[in-house]
């Protein structure tokens, strides 16, 4: 049996427009604009390299942090896509590849410290402990999808 290695690269997605903040991050958005830039750049050659394994796999609507799983090889295609990405689902957006990981656990472990230290550095501008609370439970949130790695 072949062992397929995978690549899971960690995007945040952010709204150019600063004046429209309903951004509602989903996976199937997310899939199809990636699909769509790769198209563009690769053509055909580039969506069928990364179509085997390709997947997104974690969107968090609040923190707009992106988990993004392909196939090790065809992950360079992505890596040069994912950052000219200017539209998922309608909205005119900005992505950055934060982290790329070889496991969906070590991509949990940096998006938790990278959540933590946002956490930390919003809290110095905030004045009441239940505002700190609401947004630690915000920010903080793991759905079921991380609990099973952490």
């Amino acid at each position: 049996m072949v062992r397929y290695k995978n690549r899971y690269l960690t995007v945040q997605v952010s709204l150019k427009n600063k004046g429209d903040q309903s951004l509602n991050l989903k996976t199937n958005a997310l899939h199809e604009a990636i699909h769509r830039k790769v198209w563009e750049m690769y053509g055909d050659f580039g969506t069928a390299a990364i179509k085997a394994g390709f997947s997104a796999k974690y969107c968090n609507a609040h923190t707009r942090i992106a988990l993004i799983k392909v196939r090790h090889g065809p992950h360079n295609f992505l890596l040069k896509a994912v950052p000219k990405i200017i539209d998922v689902g309608g909205k005119h957006v900005s992505v950055k590849i934060i982290y790329v990981g070889a496991t969906m656990k070590h991509c949990f472990m940096f998006i938790k410290k990278y959540q933590t230290r946002k956490l930390e550095s919003m809290w110095r501008k905030m004045e009441s402990a239940k505002e700190r609370k609401d947004l630690e439970e915000a920010l903080m949130t793991m759905t079921p999808a991380m609990k099973d790695f952490m």
